[in-house]
């Protein structure tokens, strides 16, 4: 095998542990560390090789540097990566360790990750990154563009035009900005070493792996976010694999450039997470001061109902019956905190992005959104002559 200094071997009998070295081209030298489980039932298992250079040929550490560096493959925690993707899903060995050698080590996505918008905002001002003139001039232009497209794709579905253009124009400004990071890095360096959700980036490294062989591409040239969301949708892997349609019948999944696939995948996952067709999403609220020391708005899970919230003292307009889910959302603005009810198509946004911010932000565009094309449907009044 002839891949960047990395050997593998398989052996599947016996007891054995020894090291061996051989000169390598650059006058550095691998070591490779063999170790095989004993004998006994078939169970197949693979044989990790670890390969070590000498100091003056290791890779520098993420800590020391500020620029993208590659990915040090001989890492045990990439060993271990790549011998379970061979074990479980049989990916080549070789090929696979050629792929993540070319992995740079993004501390820009680092960077990022430690400083969303969602925790970093209040309300207000996070609304302000969204509900922009220019975002709902585009927004109304893009559903004028697609609106035979979106009526035929989404109402089947149950879900509202504006909900789905209200995603796409808090995400990717309706396709237009899908995110500069290669996914694979982004995913690589959130995978091992980011260690609050490796685990998390370290699956979906895995749905991407997987996803790139199902679709045929190579996953070295998909671009996304610095968390590795990708297409107008801004799907990780596994809601790819998992949500993602071929609405336009042409055999793939295309949620880049292939606008039937984005719509009847974000309808798909909105209703995959409980959307309720024609049901409101939200609702404003004011609170009776004696009983809001019982509420926890910071909690988005619908362990509410309609009639709870108002026997705690939150008053709303809803045509919803009083078993219906709900949840107190806060929504702070410069004068002051506000408040919010959010029902259950509220929470399926929330599976998209787990924000209650995110939730209000699309919310409220698509509102804009709908009230923006329909003032434009108007004919102007004509003035009257005298």
């Amino acid at each position: 095998m002839n891949t960047s200094g990395w050997v593998f071997k398989e052996s599947r009998t016996g007891w054995s542990f020894w090291d061996r070295r051989k000169p390598v081209p650059g006058g550095c030298e691998k070591n490779i560390l063999f170790f095989t489980l004993p004998k006994g039932p078939p169970r197949p298992q693979l044989l990790l090789a670890v390969l070590l250079y000498s100091v003056s040929c290791a890779a520098p550490s993420l800590a020391d540097v500020s620029n993208p560096v590659p990915l040090d493959v001989r890492r045990p925690d990439v060993v271990q990566f790549i011998a379970m993707m061979h074990d479980k899903y049989a990916f080549d060995l070789d090929e696979l360790a050629t792929e993540l050698a070319d992995v740079k080590t993004q501390p820009a996505t680092l960077e990022a990750i430690s400083r969303p918008a969602e925790k970093a905002l209040a309300w207000y001002e996070y609304r302000a990154r969204f509900i922009t003139e220019q975002r709902i001039a585009e927004g109304v232009a893009f559903w004028a563009e697609h609106r035979e497209l979106l009526d035929s794709v989404v109402d089947a579905r149950g879900v509202p035009a504006e909900i789905v253009l209200g995603i796409l124009g808090v995400e990717t400004h309706f396709g237009r900005v899908v995110g500069k990071f290669r996914v694979l890095d982004a995913l690589a360096t959130l995978a091992f070493d980011y260690p609050p959700r490796s685990a998390y980036f370290r699956s979906e490294l895995e749905q991407l792996l997987l996803l790139a062989r199902e679709e045929a591409i190579d996953p070295r040239t998909v671009l996304g976010s610095y968390a590795g969301a990708m297409g107008a949708a801004q799907f990780m892997p596994s809601s790819y694999r998992r949500y993602a349609i071929d609405a336009s019948g042409d055999g793939r999944r295309d949620l880049w450039g292939d606008w039937p696939d984005v719509f009847g995948s974000v309808t798909n996952y909105l209703q995959a997470h409980g959307w309720a067709t024609g049901e409101p999403v939200l609702a404003a609220a004011t609170i009776d001061q004696p009983h809001a020391h019982s509420l926890d708005p910071r909690n988005i899970a619908l362990d509410e109902t309609v009639a709870s919230l108002q026997e705690k003292g939150v008053r709303f307009d809803t045509t919803l019956p009083p078993t219906a889910p709900a949840m107190l959302i806060v929504a702070e603005q410069p004068e002051g905190v506000a408040f919010r009810v959010g029902f259950r198509n509220f929470y399926a946004i929330t599976r998209y992005n787990h924000s209650p911010l995110y939730a209000m932000a699309v919310t409220d565009l698509a509102t804009e959104l709908v009230n923006r094309a329909t003032a434009a449907a108007v004919p102007a009044p004509q003035e009257s002559k005298q």
